[in-house]
Formats: structure tokens, sequence, C-alpha cells
């Protein structure tokens, strides 16, 4: 079909579904309150509230799933998806909705910040800070005891716009290497930088997969773009975030640390690596499989992955590959001497929800994302149902045998029922723990109790105007960059000869003006704090 026809069907649909509301945006909607009824009931007649949330481009909200029904139990409102299941892009359908001038009661999604901000700034959406001070009381708690959250949220305006996905823990990836090959070779687990290079070496020339063939390899990725982080062994930091390429802040100045010497340091050693055979010669290309693949044909020796997921090989090969032991290990430590690790989870993510201001029921619908900050509604965001997927055990929800057991991972069967979807809401670890192995929570205890993950930095919300030129020169930057660090590795260049035309052209660019709009954003947002405390 016709992309310009179907799009036209798509807003006329929502324009259909949402007919009923107001249509003038710049007109305050009339707020209707509640009295507070016993339990969690927010409202004492059942009441219907419009949703958009189409997420993870295949998604959307179900009230008639579990989750959906459990929550309208205990609240007396449910919600009504107005988003077609049948789209694919998650993205067009919010831009469509929004440009549409119908807007449901509540929109919501994943990656939804920059849009909640936008629109929020724009008028279409409702402040939430009177709203949250007067009637959502466990929010409020919340915002109070962890105001770095509610900082991190704030519009360039100072108001809040979204109540967003609240991350728990900390640890993410590390470092993880075949431990049956080490044995093997009687070797220990490499401490520094340069046992991990000889023990890669080790790997690529003594057959520690014992088949006489010269095909092991040593070191791997299933996300290419960790090359770059091993270049903090030598003292470089890559990204700020979990986001490759994102900024940071040393001493109040915001930094791409790409373009610092360090990194070139660092990039001269990965591409010795890689010269040498250490580093997998289809990192480039191998994609998201690796692991099954070259774990799965015993070739694989060492990687950087999640803990969560990579530590399910040694029961997944435990037959295949007699004595297969894949362990976690600490960050090597650096020639700075230093053990770093600059992947973390982000304490906030981009996904939540918010009230739109053709919302008639301003009121019950706070009250109503103040529901899954509740002990009842937290567990019912993360866990799902009692007696389908948990039962609770010494006051604590334990997920059933057939959960943790199903072919299924156990966040996409709570994903498909309604939990642990982007609405508003903090997660609870406990949730990740159960189905996480004894492997990854080893490895999860190594980097957070030793302290090598190095603390996020919060990025900035930028204004309209300086989004404009961060969207402007970003988005042609970030692929230069990517580009330049593939054809350094695979053609094994001089670093040194080939950096001042990368920095150059970088300037050429535009990252000295998005890094002045990233630094104005980061100072305002300074100044906001000092007012408020």
């Amino acid at each position: 079909m016709n992309k310009i026809i179907r799009n036209l069907i798509i807003a006329l649909s929502l324009m259909s579904l949402l007919s009923g509301c107001e249509s003038d945006k710049n007109k305050t909607a009339k707020i209707k309150s509640s009295k507070q009824l016993k339990g969690t009931l927010i409202t004492k007649e059942p009441l219907d509230l419009t949703i958009h949330m189409h997420f993870r481009n295949k998604y959307v909200y179900d009230p008639n799933g579990p989750v959906g029904k459990k929550a309208f139990d205990l609240t007396n409102i449910r919600l009504t998806e107005t988003a077609s299941k049948i789209e694919t892009d998650s993205n067009e359908m919010f831009n469509l909705m929004m440009a549409s001038g119908k807007l449901p009661d509540i929109v919501g999604g994943n990656e939804r910040k920059n849009d909640f901000i936008k629109y929020g700034m724009e008028g279409k959406l409702v402040p939430l800070d009177d709203l949250i001070v007067q009637h959502a009381p466990h929010i409020k708690k919340f915002f109070d005891d962890h105001p770095n959250v509610k900082e991190s949220i704030k519009a360039p305006d100072g108001h809040i716009y979204y109540i967003p996905y609240i991350v728990d823990g900390t640890a993410s990836r590390g470092y993880w290497i075949r431990q049956d090959w080490l044995d093997k070779l009687g070797l220990k687990q490499p401490q520094t930088v340069d046992e991990f290079y000889k023990t890669l070496i080790a790997f690529r020339d003594k057959d520690p997969n014992g088949n006489g063939l010269k095909d092991e390899v040593p070191l791997f990725f299933r996300q290419w773009e960790e090359i770059m982080r091993l270049t903090t062994m030598w003292g470089a930091r890559t990204s700020g975030t979990d986001t490759y390429l994102s900024f940071y802040e040393e001493d109040g100045k915001i930094i791409s640390g790409v373009v610092q010497p360090e990194f070139k340091e660092g990039m001269r050693h990965v591409i010795k690596w890689y010269e040498e055979k250490l580093i997998d010669p289809e990192v480039f290309t191998r994609g998201s499989k690796s692991r099954e693949i070259l774990f799965g044909k015993n070739i694989g020796g060492a990687t950087r992955d999640w803990f969560a997921s990579t530590g399910g090989f040694n029961k997944t090969l435990s037959e295949a590959i007699p004595g297969f032991n894949l362990q976690p290990i600490a960050p090597p430590m650096g020639t700075n001497g230093k053990r770093v690790e600059e992947s973390m989870r982000a304490a906030v993510k981009p996904d939540g929800w918010a009230i739109t201001y053709e919302n008639n029921h301003q009121i019950e619908t706070i009250k109503y994302f103040d529901f899954y900050f509740t002990p009842e509604g937290r567990r019912l965001a993360n866990f799902g149902l009692e007696g389908l997927h948990y039962t609770m055990k010494n006051g604590k929800p334990v997920f059933k045998e057939n959960i943790l057991n199903a072919d299924k991972a156990v966040n996409q069967i709570l994903w498909e029922d309604g939990a642990q979807i982007p609405i508003g809401f903090q997660m609870d670890y406990e949730y990740e723990k159960q189905w996480t192995n004894a492997d990854a929570l080893k490895g999860v205890k190594i980097y957070t109790e030793n302290n090598y993950i190095l603390e996020e930095f919060v990025e900035p919300i930028l204004t309209p105007e300086d989004r404009k030129i961060y969207d402007l020169y970003w988005s042609t930057i970030t692929p230069y960059m990517t580009e330049s660090i593939q054809n350094w590795v695979l053609k094994g260049a001089d670093i040194d000869k080939e950096w001042p035309e990368y920095i150059e052209n970088l300037n050429r660019m535009g990252l000295s003006e998005v890094l002045e709009v990233m630094q104005e954003a980061y100072e305002r947002r300074e100044k906001q704090q000092v007012k408020t405390k």
C-alpha cells in the first residue's frame, strides 16, 4: 500500500477512535475529582480512559490481558488502547497521532522522553508538578527520596511532563572468559591488560578446544561497538552512559570521549589486537548471534556482554560441549592502574507515560499513575499476577516454575501479559534476579561490590532550539565516528597519522556546536538544581 495512503488511513482511524475528545488543544481540560476510596480504588464508578501506547514496534497496551484486567479490578479505571495492533512502527504511529489534533487521555511508550518534553512545552501535555504534590503521594515520596530522578526528567521550562520507567540495579555488562580453556592451558584469570593480551594469544595459538585446528576466536562481541570500550584499559572514556558515543562530564565540562588523546592511544592497541587475530575477524558483520555461533562451535574464548543472558550458556551448552565453563571476570586493570566498567544500567529509561490536555479526568489519571508506585501496583507492574506468574513466599513474590522454565524468556512472557511494559513505574531488580543464574549473579557481585562501574552521566534536557542544533549536526557526526573507527580497525590504520584529519572533520561537521549546546544545557540544569535546594 502506498505509504501516504496508509498514513492517511491510520490518521483517520485515530481521529475516529478519539472523536469523543475535545478538539481545542489550547484549552485547559476540566478536572473532575473523586473522593479517596478504600484500598487502591480510585473511583466509585468504573472510569474509562483512552491511551495510545504502541511500543517496541509490535506491542500495544492490552486492557483485556491479565495485568490490564487486574489493574482495572484494583483501581476501577480501565484503559482503552487507541493504537493499531497491526502497525510495526511505533514512532510513526505516535507522530501521526500527535499531529492528528485528536489526542487520547494518556500517551506512553518506550523512547518517548524527548517527545514528552517537546509536546509538553508545546502545550499538548499537562505539567504534572502540582498534580503530583496534591494527588500522588507515592510518586511525590519517590521523587523526594530520589531527587536525581526528578531533576533528570524536568523539561527546560522546569516542569515535569511524564512519569518515567525507573531502573533498579547498576550492573549491565562485563567481561566473560572460558574458564575451561584457562584450566586446560594452566592459566589463571587475567588481572591486567598485559595478562589479558597474553591470555588471548594463548587462546589463539595453543589449541584450547583440542580439535587440532587453529580455529579459536579469542575475543568477540555481539555488538561491534564493544571494541571501543576496550580502550578504557588505556585510560580512555567512550561514553557516559550505556549508549555508545554518549557524552560525559568531567570537572563541570561536557566531553566527547572519542576525540580525546587517551582514546587514540587505546585504539592503537585495538587495531594491533585485530591485526593479530585476537579479535573476531568478523566482529563488524557477525551480529547478534555471535555468542550462539562461537560458543556453540566451541571456538569462542572471551567476550563482553550482558550478565543475565550470557550466564545462561553454561546450562545451554553443558551437554553439547562437556566441561564448557564460562565465567565472569573483573575488568582487567588498565595501564593507569584502574579497573573500569563504563557500561551501566541507566537510572531512568526514556520510557513512561503522560497526560494530555484532552484529558477531563486529570486527577483520577495521576492517581492511576500513582497506583503503580504503591506496593500493590509496583508488584503488579514487575511480577504480573499472583497465582498466574508468581506465588508469595515469606512476603515476597516468587515466579512459578512453569514461568522460569518456559521456552520463552521470562521478560517476554511478562511483556505479552502486560507487565514490565514501558509505563511509569519503578523496576524491582528481584524480578530479574530470579531468572538470572548463579554465574551471572557472581558477575554482578564482582562489578558492584568492587565499584568498577562508573557513575552514569544523566544528559541534560535540551530546549527546542538546542535540539534543532543537536539533531542537525549529531545525526551526521555519529555515523562518521563509527565509520572512522571501523575503517581504522579493518585496514590497520596508522592512527597517529589519521587522527588530525579525523578531528578536523568532526569540527567542520559541527561537533563544537553540539558540545556548546550540551554545555549550556548542563549549566542551566545545575543552576536549576541550586535554586531548588
